[in-house]
Formats: structure tokens, C-alpha cells, sequence
């Protein structure tokens, strides 16, 4: 950043106090804030002792070689242990552990711990009848089925790292994968449901190992779950039906206990071009990280609560919130295969309503597109059951978050919400909902444990009502270890820039308010410069979010000969707007101007039908700068829809944006 701090332009004055049933009973209270700065290393150890270790560490922090962190060294433990097995033990096997939704109307299951117990002991032993031995890589690539949660309990039971690649992602993408880890057994499916339609998964299977054989690495067998009944090609030598395989195994398996660094899953993460980055996370500092900030930032009552979170597991937060958190504190969740407006709009809320939901923790993009269908939908069901709210992915407009609290919570539900990314494993910053008095739109402050700051390019802490850089400024348990295979990749893109400080660097911009309150502002890549101030497109958007028309927004910077940038917006309406009337674009720019002030002044609306998102919820804004800069457009492969790009395109012309 040019200037060293973003400009800090907009302001947030509405407060949301805890209810006070839930402050009363809060898993943790503000006491803990002090208590964790005072002795991070006890606190992180009182944690850990939330967990079942077969061997308990000899020290909670090894940081003598920085960057490189080992936590609760000399310690013994097994993550599908502490997720299926203890429970069963302390006598909860008759618990829900997964209230299973398929997409089609009618598809359920219900799965108990006793039942999950069974059915990771089972996968554990196909495994190792295929050949799997601790070390080796298993790749997963399947729909969201429980299947999907059986198989990465039972790697993690035998010591083979597994790493999950998105359902949604193209063969060239699951072969670069492939061979990075080298993994040694693929675990798919036929197919999975999304939209209403059954949709392959094996022919992509079967077309990356084919890539992956080209690149130099054999993918030994492919053990398949029959889900939908397509047909699938088929090689005798190599693949495996899971019907055939996994369901006639013995269910008895003997847990063996790793080292608490011994290596759980490696999760891919990466831009558009590149050789992906292999994330790697390790068992004890990870399942103490997850759990703990499962149980404190959600505020879970595992023997009342329902849990749901909306991720799919080919991404962390499916990782972390669906799979290894919960799991560990013996939540009862729903797991869903489909699509939110499959086979109706309301599909999400009639799986509320039916399963007594909670805890409800989804994405900004998410909520921002049930604003745009309006709140007729969600109001013709009943949500009482609800007590807490979360969101996650990416910082959630004030607007939405209004709308999230105030539709689906019925004003009276805490929002969390949360900051955290696949390298650090577990949610960093967040409100507490027994102790926080909400701020919509902002993440408000590190969780007791956790130590963040907003800096200048320098490393000087700014002061409140300033923006910069946000760092994390001491080691965490659930931190990423390396990237698989790439030590320097590792130092060099995430220690480099404050090297001297040893503080670890997001890639995220931030602000403080003048409270003091942190607000994650994105990507530092996606910062405007314009006529010397240095923007956050999270603002800009957030402003033309709060006007009553707009349901969701993008902003870019594109080349411009007056300001160096300018900002331009891609808008999508409310389905009750209609077009928006004829002066739509001037309204919204007068509109911008006055929340934010004259320089974030959008040169350029454009009134779209969709923006591009990948299929995690992100907008690709680079895609955009595409075409508001009139360039080709880059590579659309990781979009979930890639047809939006020409739509987008196609409109631009006709749009009434200049002014």
C-alpha cells in the first residue's frame, strides 16, 4: 500500500447487545480476554485438555525455529478418536451425530456416533486393504454425503493425510492435486445431486488420474460410492465399489495414536494460475484449535443444540466446522448435499424449521441472495428454534448482517461474525455471543487466545480509526505448518514481510474504528488507489448494499487517466426493484456519496443479473477489473457458473454507467 494505511471512511453506530439467556450461560465470559494475554501457553494447554490424548505433551509451544511451530510436543493423540470413538465410550453412542439431507425430497439418514464409530471403522479397513498405510495420501472427491465425513475420519484413524478436493473442480485441477501430494488412493463417487439433476464425478476421476499418469505420479486405486446410479466407466485393476468394499468390512478397528505434529490433511488453496499451494495441517494443534473455538465462538450446549454449517468439506471451513470441531465436542449437526433453492427457494429454511436448527453458520454471499429473493420466503417458516448466527468467508456487509440478524434470527440472535482462513486453521477474530455487543460489519477482535494487529508497512500499530495490514502476532495451535513440499513457498508468502517481528502476514487489508474495533477490508489485492487514497472495495460495497434497492455489489479499480483508478460497481437489484427505474445508476451514486463521501464516487455502475463467484461464495473481482478495463477476460475455470462472465460482458455495453 502506497500509503501505508487505508483510508477509513465509513462509520457503524448500531450496537446489538447479548442476550442476556445466552451472556448468563456463556461457554466463555470476558475473563478469558486476560487470562489468555497473561499466559497464552496455559491457556492454550487448558484447551488441549478438552481433548483425550493417549500421551500428554511434554510442551505446549516448540517456536525455537520460527516460523516453523510445533505445539504440545511429545503428545499422543488420534483425531477420529477424540470425533467418534470418546463419545461412544462415555456412553452418547445413541447420539444424532449427522441428520443427513440429500438434496432430493425424502432422501435423509440419520447417523448416530455409534453408527459414524462403525462406519469409519469399517472405511478404516478398506483402506488398509487397498494398500493405505500411515503416511500416505488419500484424495477425496465427493459430494457432500456422509461418506465424505466417514472417509477423512477414517484417513485420519490410520495416519494417512488426506486432502479434499471441491466436487465442483475441473480434472485439470484434481490432477495438479494429485500429483503435489502424491496420493496414493482417490476416494469419489458416482455422482452427487445439485440443482435437481444428478450430476458425475467419476468421469473427472477418471480423466485426472489419466492427467496425473502424465505428470509422472500413478494413482494406485479409486474406491467409489454409488450415490446417484449413473453409469460409469469402469477398470477392474483399479477401482474399488464402495458397497462392495467398505460395507462388508469388519467394524472393529484398533485407533492407533500418532504424534500430536504427525501430519492430518493437506487442503489446497490458490489463485487462477500457479502451482497451488498444499496447506498443511497437523492433528493436536489443529483439533485443539478447532474444538475450542467450535465450543467458544458458537457458544455450544452439545446436548441441546443443532448445529448446521452450509460449507462443503472440499473447503476448510467444511474442515474445521463440519468435520473436526463439531465432531470433537460431540455436537448433533445436519449435513446438506444440495444447493439452497433446490428444489425450492426455501429449501434451507424448511431444514431449520424441520430439524430445530440452532446454530446456523453460513457465507455473506449466501445471505445476500435470499435478500435479493426478499424476506416473504424465510417468513413463511418458523425459525424460532435459532439462537445464534454466524457467517464466514468473507467480511459481511452491515446491511446483510441487519438483514441476517433481523430476518432470519427475529432480531433476537447474536451474530457471529468471523474471520479466519484455510492457513490458520480455526475461526482468529470474532465476536463472543455472551460477551460481545455486536457491530454489524465488523469481525471486533481477536478471541482469548489469539493476538491480532492492524500495522502500517512498517510494523507500527496504528491508531484507532486507521487502516492497514492485519497481522497475527504470536503462534496459534491450529496455525498451517508449511506449505506440503515448500518450505520457502511458506516463509517467503506469509513470514517474509515482517520477518523482523516474527508476526505472520493474512494478505488481508484492515481497520481499526475509532472504538478500536477491528474491520477486515479483504484482500490487499483488492484495494483501490484513487487519486492517492488507498479505497477498500468492502466499503464501497457495503455502502451500495445499504441502499434499499441493492441486494448484492462489487466494486474494482480500473485504470484511469485523472486518478490513477476509479472506482467501478457491478450491482445486482432486489427481485422487488424491478429494473431499478431509469435513474437508477445516479441515485446510486449520489447514494455512495453520501455514506462514504465524494472520492468513492463510483465513474461506472453496471446493473447485472449475476456476479462471478467461485464455488465457495467469492466474488472474482479480478474477472471484473477484466471488464471494466475492456480486457480479455482471464481464466474462468474455478467459477461455479461460467457463463455469468458473458452475460456480464454482454451487458456492459448497453449499461447506462457512465455519468
Amino acid at each position: 500500500m502506497s500509503q501505508e494505511t487505508l483510508s477509513n471512511l465509513s462509520r457503524e453506530d448500531r450496537r446489538f447487545e447479548p442476550p442476556a439467556a445466552i451472556a448468563e450461560h456463556a461457554n466463555l465470559t470476558a475473563e478469558a480476554y486476560d487470562r489468555a494475554a497473561a499466559d497464552p501457553e496455559a491457556f492454550w494447554a487448558e484447551q488441549a485438555e478438552r481433548l483425550s490424548w493417549d500421551q500428554r505433551w511434554d510442551r505446549v509451544l516448540d517456536w525455537d525455529d520460527p516460523p516453523f511451530a510445533q505445539w504440545f510436543v511429545g503428545g499422543r493423540i488420534n483425531a477420529a478418536y477424540n470425533c467418534v470413538d470418546r463419545h461412544v465410550e462415555a456412553g452418547r453412542g445413541d447420539k444424532v451425530a449427522f441428520h443427513f439431507v440429500g438434496e432430493p425430497l425424502d432422501d435423509t439418514r440419520t447417523i448416530t456416533y455409534a453408527q459414524l464409530k462403525d462406519d469409519v471403522s469399517q472405511a478404516a479397513n478398506a483402506l488398509t486393504a487397498l494398500g493405505v498405510e500411515a503416511g500416505d495420501r488419500v484424495a477425496i472427491y465427493m459430494p457432500m454425503i456422509p461418506e465424505a465425513v466417514v472417509t477423512m475420519l477414517a484417513c485420519a484413524r490410520i495416519g494417512a493425510p488426506h486432502t479434499v478436493v471441491f466436487g465442483g473442480f475441473s480434472s485439470d485441477a484434481l490432477a495438479s492435486r494429485l500429483e503435489d501430494c502424491q496420493a496414493k488412493v482417490i476416494v469419489t463417487a458416482d455422482g452427487g445431486y445439485r440443482r435437481g439433476s444428478a450430476s458425475a464425478l467419476k468421469p473427472a476421476v477418471d480423466e485426472a488420474r489419466t492427467k496425473a499418469e502424465a505428470l509422472g505420479h500413478t494413482v494406485e486405486k479409486v474406491l467409489v460410492v454409488r450415490r446417484t446410479g449413473q453409469d460409469v466407466a469402469w477398470d477392474d485393476d483399479v477401482d474399488v465399489w464402495w458397497h462392495e468394499s467398505v460395507a462388508t468390512a469388519s467394524t472393529e478397528h484398533a485407533c492407533e495414536f500418532f504424534d500430536a505434529e504427525h501430519p492430518l490433511y493437506v487442503m489446497y488453496t490458490s489463485g487462477t494460475t500457479g502451482k497451488p499451494k498444499g496447506i498443511l495441517h497437523t492433528t493436536g494443534g489443529y483439533l485443539v484449535g478447532t474444538s475450542y473455538t467450535h465450543w467458544a465462538v458458537f457458544d455450544l450446549k452439545p446436548d441441546t443444540d443443532v448445529y448446521w454449517c452450509t460449507a462443503d468439506i472440499g473447503w476448510v471451513t467444511g474442515h474445521s466446522y463440519i468435520v473436526y470441531g463439531p465432531l470433537a465436542n460431540g455436537a448433533t449437526q445436519v449435513l446438506y448435499e444440495g444447493t439452497p433453492d433446490s428444489p425450492e427457494r426455501g429449501r434451507w429454511w424448511d431444514i431449520i424449521e424441520e430439524y430445530g436448527v440452532t446454530i446456523f453458520y453460513t457465507a455473506p454471499t449466501a445471505i445476500r441472495s435470499f435478500m435479493k429473493q426478499g424476506r416473504e420466503i424465510p417468513d413463511k417458516r418458523d425459525l424460532s428454534s435459532l439462537r445464534i448466527l454466524g457467517s464466514v468467508g468473507e467480511p459481511i456487509n452491515p446491511e446483510a448482517y441487519v438483514w441476517y440478524r433481523s430476518v432470519i434470527g427475529g432480531d433476537r440472535t447474536p451474530v457471529v461474525d468471523t474471520w479466519w482462513q484455510t492457513e490458520t486453521g480455526a475461526i482468529m477474530i470474532s465476536p463472543l455471543p455472551g460477551v460481545t455487543a455486536g457491530k454489524p460489519g465488523s469481525a471486533m477482535t481477536a478471541i482469548p487466545g489469539v493476538a491480532a494487529d492492524v500495522v502500517t508497512d512498517e510494523g507500527a500499530s496504528v491508531p484507532d480509526g486507521s487502516g492497514g495490514y492485519l497481522v497475527l502476532t504470536q503462534p496459534w495451535p491450529s496455525m498451517l505448518r508449511t506449505i506440503w513440499g515448500d518450505d520457502e513457498r511458506f516463509k517467503e508468502t506469509y513470514w517474509s514481510k515482517y520477518a523482523a517481528q516474527g508476526w505472520y502476514f493474512a494478505g488481508d487489508g484492515a481497520k481499526k474504528d475509532t472504538d478500536g474495533d477491528l474491520w477486515v477490508l479483504g484482500r490487499v489485492d483488492d484495494v483501490m488507489n484513487v487519486s492517492g487514497h488507498r479505497l477498500s472495495t468492502t466499503e464501497i460495497e457495503s455502502a451500495l448494499v445499504s441502499h434499499p434497492k441493492v441486494a448484492e455489489a462489487a466494486v474494482v479499480g480500473a485504470k484511469d487517466e485523472d486518478t490513477g483508478q476509479a472506482v467501478v460497481a457491478f450491482v445486482i437489484l432486489r427481485d422487488e426493484a424491478g429494473d431499478g427505474g431509469g435513474d437508477i445508476v445516479a441515485e446510486l451514486r449520489k447514494h455512495v456519496r453520501t455514506q462514504i463521501g465524494p472520492i468513492a464516487t463510483p465513474r461506472q455502475i453496471m446493473i447485472v443479473a449475476e456476479l462471478p463467484k467461485t464455488r465457495s461464495g467469492k466474488i472474482m473481482r479480478r474477472l471484473l477489473k477484466d471488464v471494466a478495463e475492456h480486457r480479455e477476460i482471464g481464466d474462468v475455470t474455478t467459477l461455479a457458473d461460467s457463463s455469468v462472465m458473458e452475460l456480464i460482458s454482454a451487458g456492459v455495453d448497453s449499461s447506462p454507467g457512465e455519468d
